[in-house]
Parts: structure tokens; C-alpha cells; sequence
């Protein structure tokens, strides 16, 4: 008997690109929801020309975000098309999709201020740089520009160095999961309501919420975050120091662990409740005279020394691992993070799994990254009920 997913019956149209939408479209998809991706013909989702690295010809950061989904093409300019939009967006009960201005679908049928009056309980989530209000209304984001804009970048990194980029997509990310919990937010209000209702979320909003006490402390004091590398405006010591043989993490969060690492690391008693470290407000005051002497203190041991004694002493500690080795680690595998899904052309590919684990209705694996149009007869056909010759001839024309 197969479980039923949380999402059971739940249909998404997704007609984003890029990074963001997808993402968001991809967890609604692992935990069930039916979701239609719609590109255009002949190019498809942007993302599928970002390349290298490919996996038999396809584009390895398209396949990271399009799992678990039915891939259809369509010109919505051609009206024909934008028939076709209209009649798979009416099976739908949530639309996404990421536009500049909330009019750029204006006179398909599929625009907000149309279906919010044709079909009052569909969920409309639209995505931008920007948001649908405000005086940037329209402009274009990218995760790069945004990360900049938002902030983060001018305390990111060590003091001195130039503006430092979050090595991956950060701003499209968290974008991603806010308009996923925006649309199981809207989902649960239907339930009560009947009606949908738009949901208007921005890169730029996004990316600001995660500068957390970067704004929180300059609300407080008025000053400026700092480049501190891994440092802690608050905390200390809570950082990486080297070792003999690497790098390592320490994370004293409290007076008590900081006592039982100053004795771990050889320093007496009278040193670790010296008045200048004995409390954390403390060692933040005295930060540049605590810290090297922690580093000095790690230097004389490998981390794999370290990290078994860290742990019994229950101070917050671990390795600063490169990818493959978090990879391998079976923590991580233990907890089902490494999926792999059988593709057309790229054969067995391996990506990361769902990190919300449900214990009724957990996230599922069913579908690999869809190939263009792979499932055009499937939806324009079987679930339409349009004739194979119309979809044929729809093809060879350019509109699917």
C-alpha cells in the first residue's frame, strides 16, 4: 500500500526559471503535490543552459531543482498557447510564477487580476527581485545582485577583504522556501476560507530577513556588523581555529561549556574564571587577548584528536569538512540526504534529498528531473484530452 503524501492531490503549475521558483515547486513536489513545469519551447528553463557540469547532455544545476515533476512546453504569446495555459492553470490549485511586474501576463487569461474573479480559489504566488510594491516594482533580480543589495556581503568574509559572496544561491533559496510556506499558509486559509489569494514574495525581502542579528544589533546600537571571518558579534569564543592537521570548529555558547573547554585545552582554573573570561560579556570585551590564546592551544593537536574529547566534554565542536567529505558522511547518509533517481539521458543521478522528515507522510522520490516537453502527450493529451494530431501539429508549428 503506498502512503499518502501530505500533498496528495494537490496540483502546481509552475511556469518559473531559473533557481527560486523551482526550488520552491521541487519541496511541494517531494512532499506529493502533482506539479506541471511549463517552459517555453525549444530553449526550456534557463537554468537548462547554464552549464557546464552536465550529466549526459543535461544541465546539472536544472536537474538540482526539478524533481518529482511532469515538464511540459508551451508559447503562451501564441494564442493557442496561452489556450492551452489557461485550461491546465484551471485543473491547478496553485500557479508560480516569477515575473517582474504582475501585468507581464496581461491578456493571456492567466494574470493575477483575471483569475483572482475566474478562479477565486486558486493560489497565485508570484516571484521577483523586488516585490509587487514599492518604487523597484519591475526590476530584474538576480541572486548575486541581490546578495549585495541585501547587505550580508559588506560584513561577510574576513576584515579587510573585498565583499564576499555566500558561495552558493543564498538570495534564491531562502526565496524559495518563503514562497513555499507562503503557499501551505494559503493552502491551510482555503481549507477555512474557499478562497486563494496572492502571494507576492521578493528576493530582496528574502535575502534581508537572513542578515538576522546583522540588523537586529544595528537596531539596537546603531553600529555598523563588522567582517569578523567566522567570528560571532556576540559570542566568544565561537569561531574555526587551525589545528596541527585542519581546521576546526568551537562554539561556546554558555559560562558553563566555556569552563569545561578552558580546562579541555590546559588552561587552570584561575585563568578560565579570571573576571576578563568568566562570563561571555567578558570574553567578547577581551576577545584580542582570548582568542590566540585558544588557537595557540589547538595548534598543538590534530582536530582528530580534538573532536572525541570536545564531544565528552559536551562542548559544541566539529570539523570544517570540503564537499566530499560531508558527502560521505553517514550521518548524512543515514539520514536519507543522498538521493538517487534514474534519468532518461543522464542515467543513475545522485542529488540531495528533502530535509523535512515527516513521520506519516514523508517526502518521496517519484519522478527524475523531467527532459523538454518529455510529458507534452501526457498532459496536452491524456490529462487535456486534446488528439495526438493537434498536439503534433502544435509541435511542428513551435508553439509546444
Amino acid at each position: 500500500m503506498v502512503m499518502q503524501q501530505s500533498l496528495d492531490g494537490i496540483r502546481i503549475v509552475d511556469m518559473t526559471q531559473a533557481l527560486a521558483g523551482p526550488y520552491c515547486c521541487m519541496l511541494l513536489g517531494d512532499l506529493g503535490a502533482d506539479v506541471i513545469k511549463v517552459e517555453p519551447p525549444g530553449r526550456g528553463d534557463m537554468s537548462r543552459r547554464w552549464v557546464p557540469p552536465t550529466l549526459g547532455g543535461e544541465s546539472v544545476y536544472f536537474m538540482g531543482t526539478n524533481r518529482n515533476k511532469r515538464g511540459v512546453t508551451l508559447n503562451w504569446k501564441d494564442e493557442r498557447g496561452a489556450a492551452l495555459l489557461r485550461e491546465i492553470v484551471a485543473t491547478a490549485d496553485i500557479f508560480v510564477v516569477n515575473v517582474p511586474t504582475l501585468d507581464k501576463l496581461a491578456g493571456t487569461g492567466v494574470d493575477w487580476d483575471t483569475l483572482r474573479e475566474t478562479q477565486p480559489a486558486l493560489i497565485y504566488a508570484a516571484i521577483s527581485g523586488y516585490g509587487h510594491t514599492g518604487p523597484r516594482v519591475g526590476g530584474i533580480g538576480y541572486d548575486i545582485v541581490t546578495q549585495g543589495e541585501a547587505g550580508a556581503m559588506s560584513f561577510t568574509g574576513e576584515p579587510g577583504t573585498p565583499p564576499t559572496r555566500f558561495p552558493t544561491a543564498m538570495a534564491d533559496m531562502t526565496t524559495g522556501l518563503y514562497t513555499a510556506i507562503g503557499i501551505l499558509a494559503a493552502l491551510v486559509a482555503r481549507q477555512r476560507t474557499g478562497k486563494g489569494q496572492l502571494i507576492d514574495v521578493a528576493l530582496l525581502d528574502s535575502q534581508v530577513t537572513w542578515l538576522a542579528y546583522g540588523a537586529w544589533n544595528y537596531f539596537a546600537t546603531g553600529e555598523e556588523p563588522q567582517k569578523l571571518g567566522t567570528g560571532h558579534p556576540s559570542i566568544v569564543p565561537y569561531q574555526s581555529f587551525p589545528t596541527a592537521d585542519g581546521w576546526l570548529i568551537v562554539a561556546v555558547g554558555t559560562d558553563e561549556q566555556w569552563f569545561r573547554f578552558a580546562t579541555l585545552i590546559g588552561l587552570d582554573e584561575a585563568t578560565a574564571r579570571d573576571p576578563r573570561f568568566a562570563t561571555n560579556a567578558a570574553r567578547f570585551e577581551n576577545r584580542a587577548e582570548l582568542v590566540p590564546e585558544v588557537a595557540r592551544r589547538l595548534r598543538e593537536r590534530p582536530a582528530r584528536a580534538w573532536l572525541p574529547l570536545l564531544a565528552e566534554a559536551n562542548v559544541p565542536a566539529g570539523p570544517v569538512n570540503d564537499v566530499p567529505g560531508i558527502l560521505s558522511d553517514e550521518q548524512l547518509i543515514a539520514r536519507g540526504m543522498i538521493v538517487e533517481l534514474e534519468h532518461p539521458a543522464a542515467g543513475l543521478v545522485r542529488t540531495l534529498g528533502n530535509p523535512v522528515h515527516l513521520s506519516h507522510t514523508p517526502p518521496t522520490y517519484r519522478r527524475p528531473p523531467p527532459m523538454l516537453g518529455e510529458h507534452n502527450c501526457e498532459v496536452w493529451g491524456s490529462l487535456l484530452g486534446h488528439p495526438e494530431d493537434y498536439i503534433a501539429r502544435l509541435s511542428e508549428e513551435g508553439v509546444l
